[in-house]
């Protein structure tokens, strides 16, 4: 017989959202009391630059001091937050039938929308 006759089971709609990976904890925000920062630096005078950027930046940091032979530094965190890109918004052009933006009184499509 078919399989098409019976009944297997409802899918559950999360799954589709588990396989892919996508964030579950979306409220997570790095920088923040509960969330902070790890950073990693190498000596003491490094440690104090990157705390006074972390204030400046109004963040919260973890900063370890690695004085091992060949320690990397470990500050992308912070980089990363430090250029992050603003909001871009773009001023939305006039539609067919608004008036005209050079004040002429008329509709666009008749002045500077040709």
């Amino acid at each position: 017989m078919s399989d098409k006759f019976f009944f297997k089971g409802r899918q559950d709609a999360r799954q589709t959202t588990l396989k892919y990976g996508y964030e579950r904890n979306a409220s997570r925000i790095a920088g923040s009391k509960k969330y902070p920062l790890e950073l990693v630096v190498t000596n003491d005078t490094r440690k104090q630059e990157v705390e006074a950027l972390v204030a400046e930046a109004n963040l919260y940091a973890d900063i370890t001091i690695d004085t091992k032979e060949g320690a990397v530094e470990k500050i992308n965190e912070l980089t990363a937050l430090l250029n992050k890109k603003g909001t871009v918004t773009v001023e939305k052009a006039p539609a067919r039938n608004d008036p005209c933006i050079c004040g002429s009184g008329k509709k666009y499509k008749k002045c500077c929308g040709k």
